[in-house]
């Protein structure tokens, strides 16, 4: 280890938790030494007599049963499987251009080279140690992406640890950028390899492991009682090297800025800013474009890509990002692997199990798209579900088809229907808002028909009012919420909406709710097989998405995103629109090959106000026809 400052201050944070450490073993200890005294005064004749021998028949077995309870936390202590970052692995052969760069960087620091390279779908990069023997795969042939392992099963020198990358990195940043983004962890390594540091490190890990273990449900009470004593110390013991860890972590990297400061400083500041920009457009990316496609069982399987995509249009819209796009000439990182498009397509996988819990590997309800397929294998075919859906629960309410001249005779789905529902504000919808609540409160969302539902088809026992032409409304009483739910409508994201909006939102709530509880074969699931195991997977997925990307949509988006659905079908079969891909914005509507971009305000003035005016003008200036039928999905 270096002199930097930080590095001795790591050291000495280091030497207090392992003096935690020892200060826990001599308490567990303690007993069975004054056990011991007492045994040896019996033995020598010294402590005779009636106390001594009470003192003795009470310490020994007492001193027994901590030494056995000390045993087993520090069994569990030592077993327990630390966690891991969930990564892709990348071998030596699939990137030696990739490990000679971090090794010459390694050299330069005078600091030991990371034992292996992965990749993580994030912004992020940092060093990992996975020597623990639960993280390491069993055959040295299934382990490539660590460099001699077959030479070193029985090595008792430190391993250094896993440098993990970022995947968006490597597609958006330069060469020489992410060199110079690298070093400063790379540097890492040095303080990492120090025997107290490291010590210090495992002893914390294995305590949060410990916790981890006893915190798993389990329904043998011994085992839970045991176990809850485990986690007791363990925690205790956290607990008290918790300012020393994190003083330490501090130390380590304090010492790796400062030693990387003599390596490429003036390129690091410039690299610096494409951090952030790579952040904002990896989360643009997943958020807009991806979110959705994974919602219908497809995952984009060139990610990475689509961040220079995504970025690239950034600086063409952005004047603050002007000069970002002319770097695109010189090499990015990526050359660095041998098959880039085979690492994109992995790390796609795990960024869609990561953030929205996706089975493991690609299947008949989990399969793959292209960028050039997105628009028609997913655009289109959100926007048709979702205005399936919009209608299946209009049929449940009772609402009618459309009525007036330009209607048509058969009951063909209309997007006018649904804007003569949103702008009628007849008796039925305003005498006391009674109608309004109680429906959309009580509705269980099972479908016309269905025994105990309130009023959720137009021949329903106990309808309750969800139409112009539906029966008298029920008592409050009788249609409020069933016992222990809430009433949708009392959320206050519905409090600025028409009545008829409200009911419909809830209505399409409570639908959609139904359908993402029905199992579903693209349903994260731990007996989902993979065609390419990775033997150093060895992180808990039963928490499935990990990070998720958004909270649940309120009510109000998801009328918003149903309505612009109808819209946006009804624009592609009456007018010849196309569906597109914004890749800042996610799906979007092109007309004559234009961005729309107008749509999102009158949708929104219609579902608060009940004034379908301003979209009618907008449909009307685009040649769209809301009477004429649409195919849903």
């Amino acid at each position: 280890m270096g002199v930097e400052a930080g590095a001795q201050a790591a050291r000495a944070r280091a030497l207090a938790v392992l003096r935690i450490r020892s200060r826990a073993l001599a308490v567990a200890l303690l007993p069975a030494a004054v056990a011991v005294i007492l045994l040896a005064g019996a033995v020598g004749d010294r402590l005779e007599g009636p106390v001594w021998d009470a003192a003795r028949w009470a310490l020994t077995p007492f001193a027994v049963l901590v030494l056995l309870a000390a045993a087993g936390i520090a069994l569990v202590v030592a077993r327990a499987r630390p966690a891991m970052s969930p990564t892709v692995p990348v071998a030596e052969e699939a990137a030696p251009d990739l490990y000679r760069m971090v090794r010459d960087l390694a050299d330069r620091l005078d600091v030991p080279a990371p034992s292996a390279i992965a990749l993580t779908p994030d912004c992020d990069s940092w060093l990992e140690d996975r020597t623990h023997p639960a993280h390491a795969p069993p055959p040295a042939e299934e382990h490539r992406d660590i460099a001699g392992a077959g030479k070193q099963a029985h090595r008792r020198h430190p391993v250094a640890p896993v440098l993990v990358i970022g995947s968006p990195f490597l597609w958006w940043m330069r060469v020489g950028e992410l060199r110079a983004v690298l070093a400063p962890v790379i540097a890492g390594t040095g303080p990492s390899a120090h025997p107290d540091i490291a010590a210090a490190r495992r002893f914390v890990r294995g305590l949060d492991a410990a916790v981890a273990v006893a915190s798993e449900p389990r329904r043998d009470p011994v085992s839970r009682a045991v176990l809850a004593g485990v986690g007791w110390v363990a925690r205790l013991l956290l607990r008290s090297c918790r300012v020393h860890a994190a003083e330490l972590e501090r130390g380590v990297a304090a010492a790796a800025a400062e030693r990387a400061q003599a390596v490429d400083y003036g390129l690091r500041i410039v690299a610096q800013e494409q951090v952030g920009l790579a952040y904002a457009g990896w989360d643009r990316l997943l958020t807009r474009v991806a979110l959705p496609a994974w919602r219908m069982g497809r995952w984009p399987s060139r990610l990475d890509a689509g961040v220079v995509a995504a970025l690239t249009e950034l600086s063409r819209r952005d004047r603050l990002a002007e000069g970002f796009a002319s770097r695109l000439g010189e090499r990015p990182a990526c050359d660095l692997l041998e098959e880039p498009g085979t690492v994109d397509e992995a790390a796609s996988l795990l960024a869609a199990r990561l953030f929205h819990g996706g089975p493991a590997g690609p299947g008949p309800d989990w399969s793959p798209v292209d960028w050039s397929e997105y628009p028609d294998e997913v655009v289109d075919r959100k926007w048709r579900l979702d205005a399936a859906r919009l209608h299946r629960v209009l049929d449940a309410m009772g609402v009618r088809p459309a009525t007036g001249p330009t209607a048509p005779a058969t009951v063909a789905p209309t997007l006018s229907r649904v804007l003569d529902h949103l702008t009628d504000t007849g008796p039925a919808w305003t005498a006391g808002n009674t109608g309004a609540t109680g429906p959309a409160a009580g509705s269980t969302g099972l479908g016309p028909g269905t025994a105990g539902s309130t009023g959720l088809g137009p021949d329903t026992a106990g309808s309750t009012g969800l139409g112009p032409d539906m029966p008298d409304p029920a008592p409050p009483e009788a249609a409020g919420p069933p016992p222990g739910r809430r009433d949708p409508l009392d959320d206050e994201d519905l409090a600025g909406t028409t009545a008829p909006s409200a009911t419909l939102a809830a209505r399409l709530s409570a639908e959609l709710a139904r359908e993402e509880a029905a199992p579903s074969p693209a349903a994260p699931s731990p007996a989902s097989p993979s065609p390419t195991p990775d033997p150093a997977a060895l992180w808990d997925d039963r928490a499935l998405p990990l990070f998720p990307l958004q909270p649940p949509r309120t009510a109000r988006e998801l009328l918003a995103d149903h309505l612009t659905a109808m819209v946006c079908c009804a624009a592609m079969d009456t007018a010849g629109a196309t569906p597109g891909l914004d890749w800042l914005d996610g799906p979007t509507l092109l007309i004559d090959g234009e961005r729309t971009a107008d749509l999102a305000p009158k949708v929104l003035t219609l579902i608060e106000d009940g004034d379908a005016t301003p979209l009618r003008v907008w449909l009307s200036q685009l040649g769209i026809r809301p009477e004429k039928p649409v195919r849903l999905g």
